[in-house]
């Protein structure tokens, strides 16, 4: 059995994933690209150089962790490096989005951005986390996927600096698309209080109690397993 059988819901989650990218338009052109892990060693990835609305069942890769395509008629996504590395050292990580949101992006060219590494919303704090800045490297590199290297054991996404977004979770496509999506409302909403006047960000008593809603819900704690002690440290104790 192909795997496009075997994992038919799975692609057709992916196709939706894809899609709802496309319609709000987070990717435009040929930008943007995801991955899933099926499987310890089988990766759902983006083909390259399609806009994602087009992607069709036919059109989708699978490839093993080592880069080799395993299936499908298309070459997957030239970012290809870049997903090997996330999977690789955050084996904890299921599925990961790549994506230009608008009000994200906006972030990704200001000086400052280091407001995304504080606690406005409890949503965004429980289901989002801080979000470091990662240093501009050119698209399509292994240099690129290298500058990842120090913040992706603490965080789960990240602002790619003159480029775009990265968001990756432990759950499926679809849950990290409406982490994609929570972030991006998010944004925009800072970004319009910004415009106004200063903002009001959430205190360290309130962060605190909010690990007890991750508790309750049973969110994880963001970065990989083990290395953040708590919600609050990540907020407020030196990096």
């Amino acid at each position: 059995m192909s795997y496009a059988k075997k994992y038919a819901k799975e692609v057709e989650l992916f196709l939706k994933v894809t899609g709802r990218l496309a319609s709000n338009v987070f990717v435009t052109g040929f930008g943007g690209n995801v991955a899933w892990k099926l499987a310890d060693d089988l990766i759902l990835i983006t083909p390259t150089q399609m806009y994602k609305g087009d992607i069709t069942r036919q059109d989708v890769v699978f490839i093993n962790r080592s880069g080799d395509t395993v299936e499908g008629t298309r070459r997957p996504t030239g970012e290809k490096p870049m997903y090997l590395a996330f999977f690789e050292q955050r084996p904890d990580i299921v599925s990961v989005i790549h994506c230009h949101p608008p009000s994200v992006c906006a972030t990704a060219i200001l000086k400052d951005s280091s407001f995304l590494m504080r606690p406005f919303y409890p949503e965004t704090a429980t289901e989002v986390g801080p979000v470091p800045v990662v240093p501009y490297a050119q698209p399509l590199t292994t240099e690129l996927a290298d500058r990842f290297t120090p913040y992706l054991q603490k965080y789960n996404s990240f602002i790619m600096e003159n480029h775009g977004l990265v968001t990756m979770t432990r759950g499926d496509l679809y849950w990290t698309l409406l982490t994609v999506e929570l972030f991006e409302a998010t944004v925009d909403s800072m970004l319009r209080a910004l415009s106004v006047g200063p903002l009001k960000e959430l205190d360290r008593q309130a962060v605190r109690d909010l690990s007890h809603v991750m508790q309750e819900r049973e969110l994880p704690l963001f970065g990989a397993p083990g290395v953040n002690p708590t919600l609050e440290s990540m907020y407020f104790e030196a990096n």
